[in-house]
């Protein structure tokens, strides 16, 4: 698969999407889609991994108008609905969810879902439950490690420890995700002393956190308010949990794990006044949960919880963990309806099963 994906993406997915193939082949059921926000005008990216999951407003009207146009849109309200046994979806149906709750939701994402008349839920974090102007603390990590100065450090922080290789982009990238991991691991205020000591360390500030309205690193990093989810709910868009303060769950201890869980459904409640049904996992990948963390969404009371990983019609949909398309900067409108449709992923599915090494992982 790696060496035809290339061929895949350029050729071959543009191609049949032109030629409306994957809306004749696609499958029954329902895909969910993840956005995490447009990229802010005047905003000029810093790094792949850092803004990747950014699209343009132009790619955001290019999906909405597909999706329009050949898909069924559902409404967010209708998922619980059928999840109680409320009948079945239309062909193609289409839920689309935008995570993490970046100031850009409202300010460049919300007037394009006005304007095309969509309707989307929005996973956010304990932050935008106040009224205090907040970021994402492994956004910050990752600009830290991204600017700080080459070569080995060494920070310990309430009692972790954190030592990695700054050389490479390569290596910065692995020493930023082994951190994740480890602060996963606190609670947020000893991750937020983490930070700071790491600004020190590395002899760097904070601006994100201080950014104008004006400036772009305002709408690119900082996270909706109280204030601002009310807009959001009063213009027809539903809010849903993203713990309250997004670490990686699996890494965490399961009372911490609990808590961020639990918690941030009664503190979104109390701020938008609606019932939050709905969960996504930070990160949302294999790695980021666990059995444990699945039971914990329906203890906690949630209709369902979402993955990040694995969607497209006629996939199935457990109910704590419905799995979603991860939409990226580089995927181009061909390569996104081929996982709207199921298509790529049962390509994939075909292609594990008749590899050499899948062969061989079956018989071991």
């Amino acid at each position: 698969m790696r060496i035809v994906s290339p061929l895949l993406k350029h050729a071959v997915y543009p191609l049949l999407g032109k030629a409306g193939a994957f809306r004749r082949s696609s499958a029954k059921g329902l895909a969910v889609v993840t956005y995490h926000g447009i990229r802010p005008a005047g905003y000029e990216p810093s790094d792949p991994t850092l803004d990747g999951n950014l699209i343009t407003a132009d790619m955001f009207r290019r999906h909405l108008r597909l999706l329009k146009t050949h898909y069924n849109v559902i409404f967010p309200e209708e998922m619980p609905r059928w999840r109680e046994g409320g009948g079945e979806f239309p062909p193609r149906a289409v839920l689309l969810t935008c995570d993490d709750g970046l100031l850009n939701n409202l300010t460049e994402m919300l007037p394009i879902l006005e304007e095309e008349k969509v309707r989307c839920l929005f996973f956010v974090t304990g932050a935008s439950a106040t009224e205090e102007r907040g970021t994402l603390w492994y956004e910050e990590l990752f600009l830290i490690f991204l600017r700080a100065p080459g070569g080995h450090f060494t920070i310990s922080c309430k009692g972790t420890e954190v030592a990695g290789e700054l050389g490479t982009p390569t290596q910065r990238l692995a020493a930023w995700w082994t951190c994740v991991k480890r602060l996963s691991q606190l609670g947020a205020e000893a991750r937020s002393a983490f930070l700071q000591l790491a600004c020190s360390h590395f002899g760097l500030s904070r601006p994100e956190k201080s950014a104008q309205a004006e400036d772009p690193m305002a709408p690119r990093f900082q996270l909706l308010t109280r204030g601002e989810l009310r807009r959001l709910v009063d213009a027809g868009m539903t809010i849903g949990a993203h713990t309250l303060s997004h670490p990686m769950l699996s890494q965490a201890p399961l009372d911490l794990a609990w808590s961020e869980i639990a918690e941030i459904r009664v503190r979104l409640e109390a701020a938008v006044g609606k019932e939050v049904w709905a969960l996504a996992y930070p990160f949302g990948s294999p790695e980021s949960v666990t059995p444990e963390i699945l039971a914990m969404a329906k203890k906690a009371g949630y209709a369902a919880a979402f993955l990040n990983y694995g969607g497209g019609l006629g996939v199935e949909l457990p109910a704590y963990a419905i799995p979603r398309i991860h939409v990226t900067a580089q995927m181009n409108l061909g390569e996104f309806e081929a996982h709207l449709s199921g298509f790529h992923a049962s390509l994939q599915r075909r292609a594990f099963r008749t590899s050499p090494k899948s062969l061989q992982m079956a018989r071991d």
